[in-house]
């Protein structure tokens, strides 16, 4: 569905401009002190982070913990574990495929993709490509947990709350469930996978936010951004040719492939 091409298609979303942290090389430089801090250290205990190391992962020898530092600046956005935020304003970057991370950062850094706020995040000096291998690898490394944990009568709130706030499982969306998975297989399954999970620079859309995904089929569709690369005529692109209520119900299912 969201792409027919060996491409990614999807927005790397943006990182706040009023972010404290002034660019990647500014993370990298600042992490480690405040790291040493007992603040810190017990912040990071609270917060643990399940990682999953893929052939993919290891073969670029990425170095996991200045990926974390750098993870420090796309964190005011995109959540410090990767799961994105304000519901969808800014998308899940966790568990995607590395080499569609790259892709991206390497589309935004070129200037091939645009999005203000993206802009200063992405020149040379803030990310040179040495670091686009180090935060896409890390964030490809992140398991995020899509079923709520079972409670001991002896948890706390707050251990309930740091728990729950870890778990990122989309809400069901409204349409035709079984309308949209004959519309998905028929359509979207080649490139995103029968389980949504994409592949290589396709991008995973079983966990992503319903608001983010719909935001960016309008902007396929208004020929504001390139879904298929393979087709240059924007009328008769995919998603063009699908009625609303066709991707309301693919949307719907996609909600249902996380749980």
């Amino acid at each position: 569905m969201f792409g027919k091409s060996s491409k990614g298609v999807y927005l790397l979303a943006a990182v706040l401009a009023l972010s404290p942290v002034s660019g990647a090389s500014a993370a990298k430089k600042t992490a480690k002190p405040a790291a040493n801090t007992p603040a810190a250290e017990a912040a990071t205990a609270n917060k643990p982070v399940t990682t999953q190391i893929s052939a993919a992962i290891a073969a670029l020898k990425a170095d996991p913990e200045t990926g974390r530092q750098i993870n420090g600046v796309c964190a005011a956005c995109h959540g410090d574990t990767g799961q994105g935020g304000k519901k969808g304003e800014y998308p899940r970057l966790a568990g995607q495929h590395v080499e569609y991370l790259m892709a991206q950062l390497q589309k935004f850094k070129g200037r091939h993709r645009t999005n203000l706020p993206m802009f200063p995040y992405t020149e040379e000096r803030e990310l040179p490509d040495e670091d686009i291998v180090h935060i896409s690898a890390y964030l490809a490394s992140i398991t995020l947990d899509t079923a709520y944990p079972v409670f001991k009568d002896t948890d706390d709130a707050l251990t309930r709350l740091l728990a729950t706030e870890k778990v990122l499982n989309i809400p069901r969306s409204e349409g035709d469930v079984e309308a949209g998975a004959k519309l998905y297989k028929s359509e979207c399954a080649s490139c995103h996978g029968h389980a949504g999970m994409g592949k290589r620079t396709v991008p995973m859309l079983a966990g992503q936010y319903t608001v983010y995904l719909k935001r960016q089929i309008d902007r396929f569709i208004k020929g504001e951004r390139l879904h298929d690369e393979d087709e240059k005529d924007v009328s008769k692109e995919l998603l063009s040719q699908l009625k609303p209520e066709e991707i309301r119900d693919i949307l719907a299912y996609l909600t249902t492939l996380d749980d």
